[in-house]
C-alpha cells in the first residue's frame, strides 16, 4: 500500500512573501507608536492640557498590549491565525480612525485601547504566522523580513510625523494608517495561507485572563495617576488593593491551572528570570524617552516637530546598526560581559539628554541618541536571546507570552514614572523649561542601572550554549 504523497514544500518566495504580507501590517504599528510621541506637544496644545497628561496616550495603548496579548496566542489555534490576524488589523484600523476623530483627551485614550486591542493580536499572532508557513530551514530567513518594521519604524515614523504635522492637521497622523493598513489586509488575504482551526484546545483560562487583567490595569493605573491628581487619593489606594488582590489570587489558582493564561512557574529558570527582571527595570527606565524627548526638544526648547524628528530617529540608527555587531560580541564576550556593560552605558546615555541645553550643538544630540540607541539594541538582544537558553522547547510559546506582558507592563509603568518625575521637577510654576528635565532623565537613568546587579549574579558561562562561546574553566 502506497504512502499519501506529501505537501510540497513552500517554495522560497512563497514563504518570504508571507513574512512580508505580515511585516507590513507591523510596520504600520511601529510607525503609529514612533509618530505619536512625536505630535505630543502638538496634541497638548490642540486638546489644551497639560502636556504631562499626554502620556495617558501612551499608556492606554501599551496597557492594553499587556492586558490582551496573552489571549492572542489561544485566539489564533482556535479560530485561525489568518482570521484573527486580519480581524486584529480591522480593529486597530478603526482605532486609527477614531484616534483621528478624537476632540479630546478622554476620546484619544479611549481610541487608543481600540488601537491596543488590535495591536495586541497582530504582533503575536504574526510570529505564529510565520513560523507555522515557513520551513525550519527557512526560518532565519523569514524571521528576518519579519522583523525589519522594528528596525525601520522608529527610522521612518518620527520624519513622517514632523512632515505631516508641519503640512495638516494632527488628526493625518493616524488617518495615514487607513490606506497603509487596506494594503497589508490585501496582502495578508492574498499570500497568506488559511489556517483549519483547533477545536480541541480546552477551555481559555478565563479566571486567570480577569485577574491578570484587573491586576496589571489596576498598577498601571495607579502608577499612572500618582502625583498628578488625576484620582482622588483614597480611589488610588482602593485601586492598588484591588490590583494586589487580584494579582494575589491569581498566584494561588494559576498553580491549579492545566494551561495558565500567564505560566509564573518559569521563573524557577535563573536565565528567564534574570531577562525579565533586568529586562523590566531597564524599562521602567528607558520606557519614559519617547514621552520625554519630544517635550523636551519641542517644548522646553521650541524646535518645530520636523526638526526634532530629525534628532529623535538617529535612536533608531543606533538601534539598526547594533544588529550585525550583536551576535559576534555575544560569542566573544558572553551574556553576563554583555549585560552588565551594555546596561551601564545605555544608563549613561538614557540619563544624557536631561543636560541638553539651547547651546548643545545638534550633532552632540544625534551622537549621543544614536550611541544610546546601538548600547540599548545590544542590551535588548543579549537579554530577550538569553530568555530561551534553558526553558525546555515545549514551554516557549508560553515564555513568550509572559516575556511579552512584562515587556509591556515595564513600558507602561516607565512612561508613569517619567511623567512623575517631570511634574515634581517642574515645581510650582509649571514651567517646562531645559533644566527642568535633568531630574526626569537622571532619575530614568538610575532606575534602568538597577538591571546590573541582576545581570551581575549571572553565572559566567550562562547561555553559553546559545552563543557559541566556550566555557571558562
Amino acid at each position: 500500500m502506497s504512502e499519501p504523497p506529501s505537501e510540497p514544500s513552500p517554495s522560497p518566495l512563497s514563504t518570504r512573501l508571507v513574512s512580508i504580507a505580515v511585516a507590513s501590517a507591523l510596520l504600520m504599528e511601529f510607525i503609529d507608536s514612533t509618530a505619536l510621541s512625536t505630535a505630543l506637544p502638538t496634541l497638548s496644545r490642540a486638546f489644551a492640557v497639560d502636556p504631562i497628561h499626554l502620556k495617558l496616550a501612551l499608556t492606554s495603548y501599551i496597557l492594553a498590549l499587556a492586558v490582551f496579548t496573552p489571549a492572542s496566542g489561544w485566539a489564533a489555534e482556535r479560530f485561525g491565525a489568518r482570521r484573527v490576524f486580519l480581524s486584529a488589523m480591522i480593529v486597530f484600523l478603526l482605532g486609527s480612525a477614531l484616534c483621528g476623530l478624537s476632540r479630546n483627551l478622554e476620546g484619544l485614550v479611549a481610541s487608543r485601547i481600540v488601537q491596543g486591542l488590535g495591536g495586541a493580536m497582530m504582533t503575536p499572532v504574526a510570529r505564529l504566522i510565520v513560523v507555522s508557513a515557513t520551513p525550519k530551514d527557512k526560518l532565519l530567513t523569514a524571521m528576518g523580513w519579519f522583523t525589519m518594521p522594528a528596525l525601520v519604524g522608529p527610522l521612518i515614523g518620527p520624519p513622517i510625523a514632523g512632515l505631516v504635522l508641519s503640512v495638516a492637521d494632527w488628526p493625518w497622523i493616524f488617518y495615514i494608517n487607513l490606506p497603509v493598513g487596506l494594503l497589508g489586509m490585501t496582502a495578508v488575504m492574498r499570500f497568506v495561507p488559511r489556517s483549519e482551526p483547533k477545536r480541541d484546545l480546552g477551555r481559555f483560562d478565563t479566571p486567570g485572563f480577569m485577574l491578570s487583567a484587573l491586576a496589571i490595569s489596576g498598577l498601571v493605573v495607579v502608577a499612572e495617576t500618582a502625583g498628578v491628581d488625576l484620582l482622588p487619593p483614597w480611589a488610588q489606594v482602593a485601586l492598588l488593593a484591588l490590583s494586589l488582590a487580584c494579582g494575589l489570587l491569581y498566584l494561588r489558582i494559576c498553580k491549579r491551572t492545566g494551561r495558565p493564561i500567564l505560566d509564573l512557574s518559569l521563573l524557577r529558570y535563573p536565565t528567564y528570570r534574570a531577562s525579565l527582571l533586568g529586562g523590566t527595570l531597564v524599562r521602567l527606565g528607558i520606557g519614559a524617552s519617547p514621552f520625554l524627548m519630544p517635550l523636551l526638544l519641542q517644548v522646553a526648547l521650541g524646535w518645530s516637530p520636523l526638526k526634532a524628528s530629525f534628532v529623535t530617529l538617529t535612536t533608531g540608527v543606533g538601534v539598526l546598526v547594533a544588529r550585525p555587531f550583536a551576535a559576534a560580541g555575544l560569542k566573544r564576550f558572553g551574556f553576563r560581559t554583555a549585560l552588565t556593560v551594555f546596561v551601564t552605558l545605555t544608563a549613561l546615555f538614557t540619563a544624557a539628554p536631561g543636560f541638553f541645553a539651547p547651546a548643545t550643538p545638534m550633532w552632540l544630540m544625534m551622537g549621543i541618541l544614536t550611541l544610546g540607541g546601538f548600547c540599548r539594541s545590544n542590551q535588548f538582544i543579549a537579554a530577550n536571546t538569553i530568555a530561551y537558553a534553558d526553558v525546555p522547547e515545549t514551554s516557549t510559546a508560553a515564555a513568550s507570552t509572559l516575556s511579552a506582558v512584562t515587556q509591556q507592563v515595564g513600558l507602561a509603568l516607565g512612561v508613569s514614572f517619567g511623567g512623575v518625575m517631570l511634574h515634581l521637577a517642574r515645581g510650582a510654576d509649571g514651567a517646562l523649561t531645559p533644566d527642568r528635565f535633568t531630574l526626569p532623565f537622571v532619575a530614568i537613568g538610575l532606575v534602568t542601572l538597577l538591571a546590573l546587579p541582576v545581570y551581575l549574579a549571572l553565572d559566567k558561562d550562562a547561555g553559553a550554549a546559545i552563543s557559541g562561546r566556550s566555557r571558562t574553566a
